[in-house]
């Protein structure tokens, strides 16, 4: 199982608030079969209105892996689409304000972090990645802290979703597949089950 205990790379900033799931990956790319290729139409009725300014289209925020976001991100309507898109994208962590509880959720059941900072946090790492989008940037759940060149902040998140990516157990088919014997084992033992050698 992956242990998910600090994402380095590069940064993204993505300023507004209330950026819901349907900006995130508009409804007509739900009907896909699998996830794959949802990366790149994420955000495409924005890039479409940016004419190319929109920040997930800009040349020197390609390969960025670290996205920084405003308040309320994620809202809207549950669709796992939204963080997959993101994803597929390339996007390895979120630092925001704030994030609708649902799209966190998804979030974390696909190893991917959403840490909160303080909004003068967040404007200040949007800025310098404005500023010099080379930056080095990490996010570290051991310490809790995001880095963004020579500045860092406190990020915060709760316990128990914490623990689940530093120690491995958001992924739930990893811990199927790590714990085969033992699911064979208790299942032999269920009167109700013929269980198959």
């Amino acid at each position: 199982m992956s242990k998910i205990e600090r994402i380095s790379g590069r940064g993204i900033p993505l300023v507004g608030d209330d950026i819901d799931t349907d900006r995130i990956i508009p409804a007509r790319f739900l009907r896909c079969v699998t996830f794959d290729g949802l990366g790149a139409q994420v955000f495409a009725d924005d890039r479409a209105q940016a004419s190319g300014q929109h920040p997930f289209d800009l040349p020197q925020y390609q390969g960025a892996n670290i996205l920084v976001v405003n308040a309320n991100f994620g809202c809207g309507s549950s669709r796992e689409h939204a963080p997959q898109a993101i994803i597929k994208w390339g996007i390895q962590a979120i630092v925001g304000e704030s994030f609708a509880e649902i799209f966190f959720g998804n979030c974390v059941a696909n190893g991917v972090p959403c840490l909160t900072a303080e909004p003068k946090a967040i404007e200040r790492l949007q800025a310098l990645l404005q500023e010099n989008p080379q930056a080095a940037m990490s996010v570290d759940l051991e310490t809790m802290q995001v880095r963004c060149g020579d500045f860092s902040a406190p990020v915060f998140m709760d316990e128990g979703s914490r623990q689940m990516l530093i120690s491995g157990t958001w992924d739930s088919c990893g811990q199927l597949i790590q714990d085969t014997d033992r699911i064979r084992a208790t299942a032999s033992k269920l009167p109700y089950l013929s269980w198959a050698s």
